[in-house]
């Protein structure tokens, strides 16, 4: 099976072709935010260099959030269009499990909660644990305040690894919580999705039913909609977009 990943769900910017469980090609870059500029280029140099044709592709894997809205989107809607024109199948992956799946096979049975900063310190996370060559789901992702995950981690008495957007508020906050014992955070390159590790978590994955249908997991409203319901509460009758 040929497979285009694509995973542009943050700053850095992921691409590969896979053929069955082989890797052809890959780009990461992370040295810009302008996502959109960058991924047809990179999708036709990489489709050159295997010296395939689009028609050659049998399915898009697509990294479908949480991460930054913008560059969310800018995959999801790639993927979406490639697979209606080349009439193939589309996979949506977690954007946290990409990073999670490949880092939970290296902490030896120790869960790894993976986060996105999602500002106002709050984040994404989500958690995975190998346990006899099964990556199984420690913490569903979810939109949470970071105290609320230290308490999580305090509650469960379980030491664990964590990988992810960082920043010093961050790292002042798990030095003052009573579970700093317990956690061991990972270097910052441990955060770099790739593509290749998309690819394959998608390779087996059902594909999407109903193309139209398949959006982004953005696991909170946008800014310019929470502060739409604040000035007309109980008045979303349908969606925001919609609406406004």
């Amino acid at each position: 099976m040929k497979i285009l990943a694509i995973d542009t769900s943050n700053h850095p910017l992921s691409i590969a072709i896979t053929d069955d469980d082989q890797l052809i090609a890959t780009t990461t870059l992370n040295l810009t935010k302008n996502h959109s500029i960058y991924v047809m280029p990179t999708i036709e140099k990489l489709v050159a260099i295997a010296g395939w044709q689009p028609a050659d592709l049998d399915r898009i894997v697509v990294a479908k959030g949480p991460g930054s809205y913008t560059g969310v989107r800018i995959a999801v809607t790639t993927a979406k269009t490639l697979a209606d024109t080349l009439q193939i199948d589309l996979v949506g992956v977690s954007s946290l499990k990409v990073i999670g799946a490949h880092v939970a096979q290296l902490q030896a049975g120790r869960p790894t909660i993976v986060i996105f900063n999602a500002r106002r310190n709050n984040v994404f996370a989500a958690g995975y644990q190998v346990q006899q060559g099964q990556m199984n789901e420690w913490l569903a992702q979810q939109h949470m305040s970071f105290e609320a995950l230290l308490q999580l981690v305090e509650e469960r008495q379980e030491a664990v690894s964590m990988v992810g957007e960082f920043d010093a508020q961050f790292d002042e906050q798990v030095a003052q919580s009573p579970a700093h014992s317990l956690i061991t955070r990972l270097p910052a390159n441990y955060a770099i999705p790739s593509a290749y590790d998309l690819a394959i978590l998608g390779r087996s994955a059902q594909p999407v039913i109903q193309l139209d249908e398949f959006v982004p997991d953005y696991l909170r409203i946008t800014e310019a909609e929470a502060n739409w319901q604040k000035k007309h509460p109980g008045e979303l009758k349908q969606s925001y977009v919609r609406e406004v």
